[in-house]
């Protein structure tokens, strides 16, 4: 093969490879210093409501293990630590003195972080307690299909300045969970290419246009890490879709400085893609969305009665700002719409009511 050749094979890759250097290579958007905060706002950064209400999801577990002598919290893909400081100081003293926190992160350790928060690139195994991972799924890489003229599915290639074209047909495992989880729609239907699933989705290379992403590594990823844990529960938290409501064109999509972009996998932007959560779900595990998840747990909305305002005004503004906070973790069409997968593991069932 001459050198032309060898650079063009190079140059084309499926998307799970081409994310997975963009990501999580040694240039990586993982591996830059400011963090997943510097370009985007999850739950974690949206509200201390949000911490405080995985760490009474903590406290139920434990209660539901029989409170072991210790405890171990995991927080799975823990950007700069933030949620694993946060669960750590809402726990009540007795509670965070049995506990031991894990942040698992491919980047290093940040500066100043409490020393208590272990720091490691693969969550401990043979832990008793809860793994929380929030928004971790959606950025594990995975290749992406899209149907040719002649309906065949076929795996989409993409250069490094986000150009595509398809490439083999998808076949084998693959193939097979496809067919399980995520079939194609009965007949093709029109795409102006707009809408919310991304700026690049139904733009494909040479197709219909219709687009799956192929969640079996997330199935296999997810089945690893709540492996881990020898009891307890693990819990997936991402933007998510079901079987009956796959979307028809993909949600591959990129994220720079805060901005929805076309996915581009050069290192400068997050690449993401909703996950088929129903597909990663083992036995006993529950599905819900954050909204009701998060109420489960004490979260809402509600706005704090008006008297207060003229018994107490300065509890009535701390208050009022909080419902804010809560409304925003749970509002519909927003970050109440995330799914949570909760998998008990060597539990009768998850415990999740107080």
């Amino acid at each position: 093969m001459d050198r032309e050749a060898a650079h063009g094979r190079r140059e084309w890759r499926g998307w799970r490879e081409a994310a997975q250097e963009a990501l999580y290579g040694p240039e990586g958007f993982y591996r830059r210093p400011e963090g997943p905060a510097g370009h985007f706002r999850t739950s974690v950064h949206a509200s201390p409501l949000y911490a405080a209400a995985v760490a009474r999801l903590l406290a139920r577990v434990d209660a539901a293990l029989g409170r072991p002598a210790e405890l171990t919290f995991v927080d799975m893909a823990a950007g700069r630590g933030e949620l694993a400081a946060g669960v750590l100081a809402a726990l009540p003293g007795a509670l965070a003195a049995r506990t031991r926190v894990h942040a698992v992160e491919l980047a290093g350790r940040p500066a100043g972080l409490d020393p208590r928060i272990a720091w490691s690139a693969e969550p401990p195994a043979g832990v008793t307690g809860l793994l929380f991972a929030n928004e971790w799924l959606d950025n594990v890489p995975v290749d992406v299909a899209e149907t040719d003229t002649a309906g065949v599915r076929r795996r989409v290639l993409v250069r490094r300045d986000g150009t595509e074209r398809l490439g083999e047909p998808v076949t084998g495992a693959e193939a097979d969970w496809l067919e399980r989880w995520w079939p194609s729609p009965p007949e093709p239907a029109p795409h102006t290419g707009t809408g919310d699933t991304g700026p690049q989705a139904g733009t494909g290379p040479a197709g219909t246009g219709l687009r799956a992403e192929i969640g079996l590594p997330r199935d296999l990823a997810w089945a690893s890490a709540a492996g881990s844990l020898a009891r307890g529960l693990a819990v997936a938290v991402d933007y998510a879709h079901t079987r009956e409501a796959r979307p028809p064109f993909g949600t591959l999509t990129g994220f720079r400085e805060g901005r929805q972009t076309r996915p581009v996998p050069d290192g400068r932007h997050d690449l993401t893609a909703h996950v088929a959560l129903d597909a990663c779900a083992g036995p006993g595990a529950l599905l819900l969305s954050q909204r009701e998840a998060l109420g489960a747990l004490g979260v809402t909305g509600a706005r704090p009665p008006l008297a207060l305002a003229t018994t107490d005004p300065a509890a009535y503004v701390r208050s009022l700002a909080s419902a804010g906070e809560a409304a925003e973790l749970t509002a519909r069409g927003g970050l109440g719409d995330f799914g949570w997968l909760l998998q008990p593991v060597g539990l009768a069932d998850v415990p999740l009511a107080g």
